[in-house]
């Protein structure tokens, strides 16, 4: 009886206690591993050399196509003649090899075809090949990599490729490819269906007539079909565009390691303060022309300093450089008649004591005062005179 009193009492106590709560860390869970911020140059740069790039096949080929068969509406004259060219050498050599059964004379008469032959494809294939060029410059600029042709294992799977072929990607390009074929085949429809009338005249024609024709036809077809597919291929430019950012988005633990690895590195370490350093040398030598005076040692130091009563209780120093910097100071100061005033022993101690920017300290006030008294009286002669 006594044990089950304790265990009662135990259990009312355990009741009354306020549970412990543990603290979490909420920031933890922050950070679930999805991507949602923007690439980085680093990261851009990185998947640029592995061969991740920002391009559309659709409108690369769209303006192939279209480059080619335009080639082909202006040069057409030109293609129709050399297609003559190509049938009369065939057949009026083709009787005299016939004749004598000559092995020279069948290589002769090939020969004269195919350069017939390649006098009407060249100007095609020379467009299309500029084209191309262009076109793919134009959208990935100049990139050699290997890493595209190296063999991953994950691509031999199986059940990799079925989720490939299964993915939703696969399921866009098909339908992007339904619609293409759906919009090519209205337009070219719709043009056919207004050609009825002309082509039953075709009827009255001669053979050469039909074929001139048929190739004018065609060739409009196809032109309004490649307009098409260009307009289809801009837009799926912005398609590619929007996948391809999506895909190189970072999650926020991926751009805090980034930084980690770039700010740690002495090589970024040491470009960046050199740009500060050239940054801060920049503004330095454009304060110069403002200064009331420049004391020189006079080769090896230069000093600017400048006493605006109204900003400071004290002259400041503009520009301060050794050597090098000290010449330039000076050529700075020629350039924009400011006076220059050689005082070693002030110069030396106001290029190791003071900083730029900072006011001189009180120990230096009676000497650069002497200075800017001299300088001032030298201004007022001057307009005086």
């Amino acid at each position: 009886m006594k044990k089950i009193y304790c265990f009662i009492s135990n259990l009312i106590e355990f009741k009354k206690e306020k549970p412990t709560l543990i603290p979490a860390n909420l920031q933890l869970f922050a950070d679930s591993g999805e991507k949602t911020e923007k690439a980085t140059p680093r990261k851009r740069k990185k998947v640029r050399e592995e061969g991740q790039v920002l391009q559309s096949r659709e409108i690369t080929s769209a303006i192939l196509l279209l480059s080619m068969f335009i080639t082909i509406r202006v040069f057409g004259s030109f293609i129709y003649e050399g297609i003559l060219e190509v049938f009369k050498i065939f057949f009026t050599q083709w009787q005299e090899v016939e004749s004598i059964y000559s092995i020279k004379g069948m290589i002769k008469l090939y020969l004269q075809v195919g350069i017939a032959f390649l006098k009407i494809i060249l100007p095609i294939f020379a467009v299309a090949f500029l084209t191309g060029l262009i076109t793919g410059y134009s959208q990935v600029g100049f990139l050699f990599t290997t890493k595209t042709l190296q063999i991953k294992l994950n691509r031999l799977n199986p059940l990799s490729g079925l989720k490939r072929i299964f993915s939703v990607r696969s399921l866009t390009e098909l339908i992007k490819s339904i619609f293409k074929i759906v919009v090519v085949g209205i337009i070219g429809f719709s043009y056919l269906k207004g050609e009825v009338v002309n082509m039953l005249k075709t009827m009255d024609m001669d053979v050469v007539s039909i074929a001139a024709y048929i190739g004018v036809t065609a060739t409009n077809v196809a032109i309004r079909m490649c307009i098409a597919l260009l307009v289809l291929g801009v837009l799926d430019y912005g398609y590619q565009w929007w996948e391809y950012e999506k895909n190189i988005r970072m999650t926020k633990q991926e751009i805090k390691e980034e930084y980690k690895q770039t700010e740690g590195n002495p090589e970024i370490k040491s470009k960046i303060k050199q740009k500060q350093r050239q940054i801060s040398l920049r503004r330095m030598m454009q304060s110069v022309p403002e200064a009331d005076v420049v004391i020189t040692n006079p080769t090896h130091y230069a000093v600017a300093i400048k006493y605006d009563i109204k900003i400071s209780d004290a002259p400041v120093v503009l520009a301060k450089g050794q050597d090098y910097m000290a010449l330039k100071i000076k050529e700075k100061a020629k350039e924009n008649g400011i006076e220059i005033v050689e005082n070693k022993s002030l110069a030396r101690a106001l290029y190791s004591t003071v900083e730029i920017g900072e006011k001189i300290p009180p120990d230096l006030y009676q000497a650069v005062a002497e200075v800017l008294a001299f300088v001032y009286g030298l201004k007022n002669s001057t307009k005086g005179g």
